[in-house]
C-alpha cells in the first residue's frame, strides 16, 4: 500500500499543490456570508391541518383579540385600518392582519453590514445563525457562573466576529450588568460597530433606546442610506398571552418607521403562557405573530419584518422550562410552514438548553434544538451559540460548541455534491473490487475538503487521547476561546466614524441621569 501510495503521489507531482491551492481559493471566493438552503424543507403537517391552524387563528383574533397596552397612538392606527377597539384590546375582522401583511410585507430584505461583504439575505431560502441573546450571567469552566460585564459582552462579540459559522453579531449577547442600565445600551451599540463588521440588532428596551440605537447607525451609514435600506433586525418579543405591551410597541414603532427590521416574536412557555397541546399553542404564536406583524406595516408599509417564535415546554411537575424535547420541534416545524405560506421570513432558535454547563444534556438539547430549526427553515436562527440554563446564562466553552454544530449546520443544508467530482465514478474505475480508496487519486484530489471536520471533537485512539492530557470536549472548547481572542485583530473603522460616536455616546449620557433598575 505504501508504494502505491508513493507511486500515485510521485505521479501527480507538484502539480497538485498548485490545483490544492486553488481549489482553496475558489471555496473562499464562492463562500458566502449566510447559507443558501439547497435542500427541501421538512414539512410536519399536511395543508389540511395547516388551513385548520390558521383558521382558529383567525377565530382567536376575532373573538378574544389581543391586548395593546398603554398605547392610545397603536390604538388609533387599529381603529382606522378596521379592527374593532373595546379598551385596550383590539379585535380583527377575519382576514384583516393576514391582507396588511401580504400587501406590503417583503417576503425577504437585505440586512447591511458595516463590511458590504458581510450582508446578509433573511428571507426565502436563506439561513442566517446569530448568537444568543439576554443573558445576565456569564459561564466558563475555569471562572464558573458570573454576573457579565461590558468586558465579556466585548468577549463575545469578538468570538461571533471570528466564527466563520456565525453571521451576525447579535444584539444583546449578554447583558452587561456593571453599566447602569438605562445606558448599557450605547457601549452595547458601539462595541458591534466597533468590534465586529457583521450585521447586528439593536436596543429595544425602551422607545430612546432604539432611536439611539438608530442614531447611532446613521453616523455609521449615514442618514439617507438607513432610511432607505436594513442595518439592524431586531427583537420584539411578544407579552405572551396575546398581549403587546408599551415598551415593545414604542420600540418597534421606532425601528418599523425607520425602515428597520423587526422579529414580531411570541415568548411562550408552553402549559402556562399557552395551552398545554402542540396545537393549540401554535395557533396562539400564528394569532399574535399576524396582530404584530401587521401592526408593522401600518407603522410604515414595505418596512421589512420577521415572524418569530420562541416556544419551550414547562414541566408539569416543576414548572420549569424545557428544551429539546418533541413537543417545541413539533411547534417549530409547524411556525416556519405557516411563515412560509404568509410570505415573510420565520425566526426561532438556537442551541436552547436547560444545562447550567456545557455537559451532555447541554449538547444532547442543544443538537435537537439547532437541526429541528434548520430542517425546518428558519432564516434568522437566533440563540444559535452559547445559550445555557434556559437563557440566563451565556456560556464561553458553549459558545465554541455551538459554532462547531453550526458549522455542520452549513454543510447538511448545502446539499450533497452531484457534480462529476461527487459522482466520484472515476474514482470506481481506478480502484475495482476488493480494494480501498485511500490512496485513489479522487481521494488524494479531495481529501483536504472531503468529509466535515469538528474543531472541537477528539477522534484520536484512546492512548493518544490520554497522552493528550485527557481533555473533554468542555476543556478543548475552553482552550479554543481563548486562543480566538488571543488572536483577534479588529476591523477596521473609520477614524472620524468612531470619534463621532464616542462623542455621541457621551452627549448622550451626559443628558441624564444613571439607573439601577
Amino acid at each position: 500500500m505504501v508504494d502505491r501510495n508513493q507511486k500515485v503521489r510521485s505521479r501527480r507531482g507538484g502539480g497538485r499543490n498548485a490545483r490544492r491551492a486553488s481549489r482553496r481559493e475558489k471555496l473562499a471566493q464562492a463562500s458566502k456570508p449566510y447559507i443558501e438552503r439547497k435542500i427541501p424543507y421538512f414539512e410536519y403537517l399536511n395543508e389540511e391541518s395547516l388551513d385548520l391552524i390558521e383558521k382558529n387563528a383567525d377565530i382567536l383574533l376575532q373573538e378574544i383579540g389581543i391586548d395593546f397596552l398603554d398605547d392610545q397612538e397603536a390604538l388609533d392606527m387599529w381603529r382606522d385600518a378596521g379592527a374593532d377597539i373595546d379598551g385596550m384590546r383590539v379585535r380583527f375582522p377575519i382576514g384583516l392582519c393576514r391582507s396588511i401583511i401580504q400587501k406590503s410585507a417583503p417576503s425577504q430584505y437585505i440586512q447591511h453590514a458595516r463590511n458590504k461583504n458581510r450582508n446578509v439575505v433573511i428571507g426565502g431560502d436563506n439561513t442566517v445563525l446569530v448568537p444568543a441573546y439576554g443573558s445576565p450571567f456569564v459561564y466558563d469552566i475555569h471562572g464558573g457562573r458570573r454576573y457579565a460585564t461590558i468586558d465579556d459582552f466585548r468577549n463575545f462579540v469578538k468570538l461571533a466576529y471570528m466564527s466563520p459559522a456565525i453571521h451576525h453579531s447579535g444584539g444583546t449577547v449578554c447583558e452587561p450588568v456593571d453599566l447602569p442600565v438605562n445606558k448599557r445600551h450605547f457601549d452595547m451599540i458601539y462595541s458591534h460597530f466597533k468590534y465586529s463588521d457583521k450585521p447586528l440588532m439593536g436596543s429595544v428596551t425602551h422607545p430612546d433606546r432604539a432611536q439611539d440605537s438608530v442614531d447611532m447607525a446613521k453616523i455609521v451609514f449615514g442618514e439617507k442610506f438607513v432610511d432607505q435600506n436594513c442595518v439592524f433586525t431586531s427583537l420584539i418579543n411578544v407579552n405572551s398571552p396575546m398581549t403587546y405591551d408599551s415598551t415593545m410597541l414604542g420600540s418597534l414603532k421606532v425601528y418599523a418607521r425607520n425602515n428597520q427590521s423587526t422579529v414580531i416574536s411570541p415568548f411562550i412557555l408552553a402549559g402556562a403562557m399557552s395551552p398545554v397541546t402542540a396545537t393549540g399553542t401554535v395557533t396562539q404564536i400564528l394569532a399574535e405573530a399576524l396582530a404584530g406583524i401587521a401592526f408593522t406595516q401600518l407603522c410604515r408599509p414595505g418596512a421589512p419584518v420577521v415572524f418569530g417564535t420562541f416556544a419551550a415546554a414547562v414541566s408539569m411537575a416543576s414548572g420549569a422550562p424545557t428544551f429539546g424535547t418533541p413537543e417545541p420541534s413539533q411547534i417549530l416545524y409547524v411556525a416556519a410552514a405557516l411563515a412560509r405560506r404568509l410570505g415573510v421570513p420565520f425566526r426561532s432558535g438556537g442551541g436552547l438548553c436547560a444545562s447550567k454547563i456545557p455537559d451532555a444534556q447541554a449538547a444532547y438539547e442543544s443538537a435537537n434544538t439547532l437541526q429541528t430549526a434548520a430542517l425546518a427553515g428558519v432564516n434568522f436562527m437566533l440563540h444559535t451559540a452559547g445559550w445555557l440554563e434556559g437563557g440566563l446564562a451565556m456560556g464561553y466553552e458553549k459558545f465554541v460548541m455551538d459554532s462547531d454544530q453550526a458549522s455542520m449546520i452549513e454543510v447538511l443544508l448545502g446539499g450533497m455534491d452531484m457534480s462529476d467530482n461527487g459522482q466520484a465514478m472515476d474514482a470506481f474505475r481506478e480502484i475495482g473490487p476488493g480494494k480501498h480508496y485511500l490512496g485513489s487519486a479522487h481521494t488524494l484530489e479531495n481529501f483536504e475538503t472531503a468529509f466535515y471536520r469538528s474543531t472541537v471533537a477528539d477522534n484520536n485512539s484512546f492512548e493518544q487521547w490520554t497522552a493528550d492530557g485527557a481533555k473533554d470536549t468542555a476543556e478543548r472548547a475552553n482552550t479554543i476561546w481563548k486562543k480566538m481572542l488571543l488572536d483577534y485583530e479588529p476591523p477596521n473603522l473609520d477614524i472620524e466614524i468612531d470619534e463621532k460616536l464616542i462623542d455621541f455616546m457621551n452627549k448622550r449620557k451626559e443628558s441624564f441621569k444613571d439607573m439601577d433598575y
